[in-house]
């Protein structure tokens, strides 16, 4: 119960977290790319004073209910994904918020996503192996059932054996975006992403828009189904999510923002350091169909 003496309420206040009450919606675990396990998610979202969290791992459900099973005192983990999808001939992120699990048309894309990711995780290794560089053919002992494979688990197979220092290196040295090994994502038309999260019941967001995305690209992916604009994530100014915020409310969207944390190494990322409030997190939920 709050205390009625003004300075002890004044010390509490200061005491709780910068993050106190508001909601990230953008969180990565073991499921995808994120090194924490999404329990250990929950209980950083407790330190943190969040009020809700979104699991939003890539092209994957599975990771939800074990974060909702861990969480039993009121903490909301709101079941979400990040779809790989495509706008324009160039890779765009679609974040599905309050989609149901159990949705079939759903669950069978994200199935598809990940075969091809496992695909191409396999054809990374093979390209490692021509260029000298070998590791391990099978995926990390500690991937779940459900886990989308991605270029972090070839990096942690690399500093396991030794071929760099860690997952920054590994990335630098093969695995970035034109990297001597990469290999291209599947991606759905975006319409299709968002149609998909839709039917599940959902809502559709544009993920962490570039840095030269600009009002008529935003109003182009609202006319293919998306419903809100991620305003506050990492490497956003306070500038730009202006900007943005902006934007939204010209165009009748809502605004959603999350840290995008895939684990501790990345300071910026942090779980809570990027969020919205409760009100507009009321604002996206009446979205759902």
């Amino acid at each position: 119960m709050p205390s009625r003496q003004p300075f002890t309420s004044l010390c509490q206040t200061l005491a709780r977290p910068r993050s106190h009450g508001r909601v990230d919606l953008h969180i990565h675990t073991t499921f995808s790319d994120g090194t924490y396990r999404p329990a250990q998610v929950v209980e950083l979202a407790r330190r943190s004073g969040l009020a809700a969290v979104a699991i939003t791992d890539h092209d994957t459900l599975a990771g939800i209910a074990a974060a909702q099973k861990a969480a039993t005192d009121g903490l909301e983990i709101i079941p979400g994904v990040e779809i790989t999808a495509e706008y324009q001939g160039r890779e765009l992120h679609v974040l599905g918020y309050f989609v149901r699990l159990d949705d079939a048309p759903l669950t069978q894309a994200l199935a598809e996503l990940q075969a091809r990711r496992a695909e191409r995780f396999h054809e990374m290794i093979e390209r490692l192996r021509a260029l000298g560089v070998a590791v391990e053919r099978d995926p990390i002992s500690s991937v779940h059932e459900g886990t989308t494979l991605g270029r972090r688990h070839i990096a942690e197979l690399l500093v396991k054996a030794r071929k760099a220092a860690n997952v920054r290196e590994a990335f630098q040295r093969w695995l970035g975006d034109g990297g001597r090994v990469a290999v291209p994502k599947q991606r759905l038309p975006v319409a299709v992403a968002a149609a998909l999260v839709r039917q599940a019941g959902g809502v559709a967001a544009w993920a962490h828009p570039p840095y030269d995305a600009c009002t008529d690209a935003l109003a182009g992916l609202q006319r293919l189904g998306i419903q809100a604009v991620e305003v506050d994530y990492p490497g956003s100014t306070a500038r730009r999510g202006r900007e943005l915020r902006g934007w939204a409310r010209q165009l009748g969207m809502a605004v959603t923002g999350g840290s995008d944390c895939h684990g501790p190494d990345e300071p910026r990322r942090t779980l809570g350091s990027c969020s919205v409030t409760p009100a507009e997190l009321e604002t996206l939920r009446r979205l759902q169909p």
